[in-house]
């Protein structure tokens, strides 16, 4: 593996709201999982839980992740990986504290992209869905509302057609520099 095969797959790596019908494999979707429980995280803490839904299952999710009309195109995607914050460890949480750095936040994004870039690799479209009802999958995962869910990641195949859109970001010259 090169700069060039990550290059390839950050190009082509985007949020997908059209998701085939085509089913997606339960050892697929585990093996991304497993991929993206290799993230990175303070002190190794791994303050996360990955909760795959699919089938049936799956239904009842997608409502607690469509408030207000949002995100109606999750009904076609064939999994939603809800990412659980775990209790930060006591190493970790005195960390947080003396140095004023979240790091239960940095980590669980960290795993997020792992997750999604994972997908991609498996020819898999993804999109994590900012419109969700904490209150509803706690209740549906059978958690207490201590538990805080920030990213639930629709999955599934894209559908027949669906282009990759050129990447529209800022010029490097805004948004890098390099000091010697």
């Amino acid at each position: 593996m090169d700069l060039n095969d990550i290059e390839t797959l950050y190009l082509h790596r985007q949020s997908c709201r059209e998701f085939s019908e085509k089913p997606v494999a339960e050892e697929l979707i585990q093996k991304i999982c497993e991929l993206a429980l290799l993230s990175p995280s303070a002190v190794n803490a791994q303050p996360w839980q990955l909760i795959a839904v699919m089938g049936e299952k799956k239904d009842e999710f997608v409502k607690a992740v469509q408030p207000m009309g949002m995100n109606k195109f999750a009904s076609k995607a064939q999994a939603l990986i809800v990412v659980a914050q775990d209790k930060s460890g006591g190493v970790m949480r005195v960390g947080e504290i003396v140095k004023e750095n979240p790091y239960v936040k940095n980590d669980l994004g960290l795993l997020t992209a792992h997750l999604i870039l994972a997908a991609e690799a498996a020819g898999l479209g993804t999109c994590i869905l900012g419109g969700r009802d904490e209150d509803k999958l706690r209740a549906l995962l059978g958690f207490k509302k201590d538990v805080h869910i920030p990213h639930v990641v629709a999955v599934g195949y894209p559908a027949e057609g669906y282009e990759v859109r050129p990447k529209k970001r800022k010029p490097l010259k805004e948004t890098f520099c390099l000091l010697k």
